[in-house]
């Protein structure tokens, strides 16, 4: 089996010479053959060598009897262990999640620490097998090519080394090199999802083609190719159909629907924190093509105005109050946050005002009835609201668009820029009111 891991390793690049790998071991059959075949191989590639053990203290005398048979089996290698205890049940409860998912997210942070904190690769035992249950899984779940792309064999610094191997395969190997390993009580029973699929689905699939897994894994490798030429194409139509106050309507239909589909989801989970599902997906596509709004989440909403799509905080306000303009002003207001700073260049920019309003009072505020903003430009003054307007500014948005004013006179209006009252004469008296969204900050 070591040929074939080599094999593996060498296609996804997974290791190169002088690599630090941490190995995720359960001490079931799976995790101690991969400690073993990387133990083998380690002159090859120059490793250094770490084992991580989770002790999720759901199975009480079982979960020790885990940790303590790594503890002894890592010695036996001389490779160092690293034991973490984490009640999760407890965590899980306090999430309100299912145990199965709080558990998956916990393995995964403490890889990420211990992979930080050593300059280390973390090797997960995931085999064919495994990823042949995940296929069967998502799809069940009404997956979207992403889902079918299953397992991957590497991701940032997780690498895989047995994914092109069986359960079967790793069993044999096991019994040959006679290495000892723990049984999970939990997967012997039909209590979780993937259990259900591991002694009722697969099995039956094996008995139509006995190659099931290795047909599986081959169609996930060309879902991850399609995937990924996919998302480099929605990128592209996202980029494209962006403006403003939102994304072109127009322009995202006019992308293939696999495109425009993949674009909803990704502005989704990239605005809204949203996991779009399919049904999620064809409304939005619905009000894309003829206005409307849909709600994804308590907090966030889709809505197409005007031939704009956007993604809305519901609990957005129309009234930010006075902030006082300074050179160090910051602020946050409906999800974005504004700060103010010194502009030290000679290029345009249409969100820089004349510094002298600082001794004038200036405040940003959101627009009031009274005011008025001139055009520097064509020398024109109107009230604001006609010059949102005439700005193409959505109306729903119009009321809560962050001015700064001197009483009615507007120096700056967001989405529109400097007025001829308030914009700079030079970079060396110019302010910058820069705007970004709440996440970026993060």
């Amino acid at each position: 089996m070591n040929n074939s891991v080599i094999r593996t390793v060498e296609k996804y690049n997974m290791l190169e010479k002088g690599d630090s790998v941490i190995v995720a071991l359960s001490g079931g059959a799976d995790s101690v053959a991969l400690l073993d075949v990387l133990n083998s191989i380690k002159e090859k590639y120059n490793l250094t060598l770490y084992a991580v053990h989770i002790n999720h203290c759901l199975r009480g005398a079982e979960s020790q009897r885990d940790e303590d048979f790594c503890k002894a089996i890592t010695q036996k290698y001389g490779i160092k262990l690293f034991v973490f205890q984490k009640n999760v049940a407890q965590l899980a409860n306090e999430q309100k999640i299912s145990e199965e998912l709080c558990g998956r997210n916990i393995r995964y942070a403490v890889f990420e620490q211990l992979s930080e904190e050593l300059s280390a690769k973390v090797a997960t035992a995931h085999t064919a097998s495994d990823n042949a249950e995940t296929l069967i899984y998502n799809i069940t779940r009404g997956s979207s090519i992403g889902g079918v792309s299953a397992i991957p064999p590497t991701r940032n610094r997780i690498i895989r080394p047995l994914i092109e191997c069986t359960r079967s395969q790793i069993e044999e190997y096991c019994s040959k090199r006679n290495l000892q390993f723990v049984t999970d009580s939990t997967n012997l029973s039909d209590d979780y999802t993937r259990n259900i699929i591991r002694h009722n689905v697969i099995p039956v699939l094996l008995q139509i083609n006995s190659g099931f897994e290795k047909s599986a894994l081959r169609l996930s490798e060309n879902a991850r190719e399609v995937d990924d030429y996919l998302s480099t194409v929605t990128a592209k139509a996202i980029d494209e159909a962006r403006s403003e106050y939102g994304f072109d309507c127009k322009a995202l239909l006019s992308n293939h629907i696999a495109v425009l589909k993949n674009a909803v989801a990704h502005l989704c989970s990239e605005y809204a924190d949203f996991s779009a599902e399919q049904r999620h997906i064809e409304l939005i596509i619905e009000i894309i093509k003829n206005s409307g709004a849909v709600d994804l989440t308590d907090e966030y909403k889709a809505v197409s105005k005007q031939g704009i799509l956007r993604f809305v905080r519901k609990d957005e306000s129309s009234d930010l109050g006075e902030v006082r303009l300074s050179r160090d002003t910051a602020f946050n207001f409906n999800g974005k946050s504004y700060r103010v700073s010194d502009y030290n260049s000679n290029k345009e920019d249409k969100n820089t005002v004349n510094s002298e309003f600082l001794k004038a009072e200036a405040v940003f505020r959101t627009r009031r009835s009274q005011d008025t903003f001139s055009f520097s430009k064509r020398k024109i003054t109107k009230p604001l609201r006609k010059a949102m307007n005439e700005m193409k500014i959505p109306s729903e948005l119009r009321d809560s668009a962050v001015v700064l004013a001197v009483g009615s006179k507007i120096l700056w209006c967001e989405g529109i820029g400097a007025s001829a009252d308030g914009i700079a004469d030079n970079s060396e008296k110019a302010l910058k009111i820069e705007i970004s969204s709440e996440k970026e900050e993060k």
